[in-house]
Formats: structure tokens, sequence, C-alpha cells
């Protein structure tokens, strides 16, 4: 049976002690200068006998939260479970999530599932995974990553959590509707629970010219308020909730409304939710005056 990193990650979490969390965090933070982190290394850092660390580093490398490389010297990298573990064992360490759940979403770019707090609350899980993507196209599209030549995975997927958390931090106090934000760690982002499916996935909505509104109006508020720009904005991002209002997720590409290229950005967001709204539902709504709309006053 397949088993997702998160499903390996949650499964393994059970079976670790404080030990083998310090030789993940210590492979973790020397992956920035090592495609393998080796032995020697990891025995340095760590402060455990040697006969204890190869133990640890066996250990780690059955449950697949790590692998092993033997080259011209012996050396170990973090699997996606591993860093998953880290992330997942530090979330529940700060008291932000208790439990998780079931899968609600894989995309290219994140795993999102349901999961708990300690207080009982249910909310969704978000995974970063820019991984997926070729490192070129990371570099392309994300501009937070463009002044850094040499970014792993696991990096870039933690600065994406850390501008979404950003982001959200901005807009949801501002009355934008978006996921509360509840918590991260590393490239997981824990927010107020998504319910409802992205807009691109409905043949028909009640009241198309009423949500194309709502879009709007949330987009102008995030700009007049918040001096935030999505970024990235499209029908695929824009959740249609059970009580056919929206939720504008997926927030890592974020500009502020002084970046040079805000107007274009802006401009480019709108245009495409207009553009989706007059494709597949038929309203027509005109792009000049909807962003003369975004700029009017509250």
């Amino acid at each position: 049976m397949f088993m997702s990193s998160v499903d390996i990650a949650v499964r393994a979490l059970r079976q670790l002690e404080a030990e083998d969390i310090k030789v993940l965090a210590k492979i973790e933070v020397d992956m920035s200068r090592h495609r393998y982190v080796p032995e020697r290394d990891i025995l340095m850092m760590s402060g455990l006998a040697e006969k204890e660390i190869r133990y640890r580093l066996e250990k780690l490398n059955g449950l697949g939260l790590i692998h092993r490389w033997v080259g011209s010297y012996i050396g170990y990298v973090l699997s996606t479970a591993g860093y998953d573990c880290l992330a997942l064992n530090a979330l529940v360490k700060m008291g932000v999530l208790e439990s998780l759940g079931k899968p609600l979403g894989v995309g290219k770019e994140a795993d999102v599932y349901d999961g708990l707090t300690a207080g009982g609350e249910r909310v969704a899980v978000k995974f970063h995974r820019l991984g997926r993507i070729s490192f070129r196209q990371t570099r392309r599209f994300r501009g937070y990553l463009l002044d850094r030549r040499h970014v792993s995975w696991l990096y870039q997927s933690r600065l994406a959590a850390e501008k979404e958390m950003e982001a959200l931090r901005l807009v949801h106090p501002c009355g934008v509707s978006v996921p509360k934000p509840i918590g991260h760690n590393r490239h997981v982002v824990v927010m107020g629970m998504i319910e409802g499916d992205c807009l691109f996935k409905f043949k028909e909505i009640p009241n198309p010219e009423a949500v194309l509104n709502e879009i709007l109006e949330n987009v102008r508020l995030a700009y007049l308020k918040s001096r935030v720009i999505h970024g990235d904005l499209s029908e695929f991002n824009i959740i249609l909730t059970p009580s056919n209002h929206i939720l504008i997720i997926d927030w890592p590409q974020f500009v502020r409304a002084d970046h040079p290229n805000a107007e274009d950005i802006l401009k480019r967001d709108v245009w495409n939710i207009i553009k989706f709204f007059r494709r597949k539902h038929g309203v027509i709504r005109d792009l000049q005056e909807a962003l003369d709309y975004m700029k009017r006053p509250l």
C-alpha cells in the first residue's frame, strides 16, 4: 500500500526518541553546506557517542526519514518524510497541533491535511512541496528566491510557508476572507479549516455575479487595508464554500502595494478572475472599471 511522506512521518513519530529528533535536526542544519551530510559531521555536531550515532542513523534510515549515500564518504540527507517529521514534532510541542487526519487535497506545490489543535479545533495543515516542480521554474515564478543561487527543496518550501503565514497574518485581521492563521513551523502552515472546492471544479455556481463581486471586494480590501496583493490569483486558489461564499487561499507569492511591479501584478490578478467568469459563467466585467474600483477609498 502506498504511503505518503506525511503518513510515514506520523507513523515514525510514535517511535522516535529525543536523540533521534536531535540527529534529524543536525542533518537539517548541515544540509545547507552539503548535498549529503558526512557521518563524521553528524557525530561532531550531535555530541553523542559514535556507537549511538550509528544506531540512530540506522534507525532513521529504516524508518524512511533519511537517505544514506555511499561515495567518497558516507553521508545522509533528510527525506521529505524526515522534514515533515521535524515540523510535526515542533508543532505538537508548541501546542499548535494535536493530531492529523485525512488528506484534503494534493497539488503540485502542496499537500493539505485535516487536523485538530490541542483545543479540539479543526484545522487545515498545509505542507509546502516546492521540490515537486523544477528548480528553474521555482526561481522563475517565485520572486523571493531570485537572490539565491543555491536553494534546496527544503529551504524553498520553508520560505514559501513563511511567506504564506506572513500574508495571512497581514490580511486576516483586516477582514479579508482567508483561512485564519494559527501557526507554522518549517514548511508547514496550520490554518483555519478549508471547506468547499476550488472555483474551477464547479460546472455551475449559484449567482456567479455575486460571487465575482465578493472576490473583487476581498481583493480590494487586501489592497487598501493590508496593502497586499495576492500575486497568483486564479480560479485554482479561490474556494467556494458550502454557503456560497469565497475563501482566498495560497498566498506565498504575495507582494506589497509598494512593490515596483505592484500595478501590473494587481492587474494580472484581477484579469485572471474576470476572464474566468466571462469564459465559464458568462459574467461580463470591464477590467479598467474593476481596477478603478480596487483603488476607490473604503
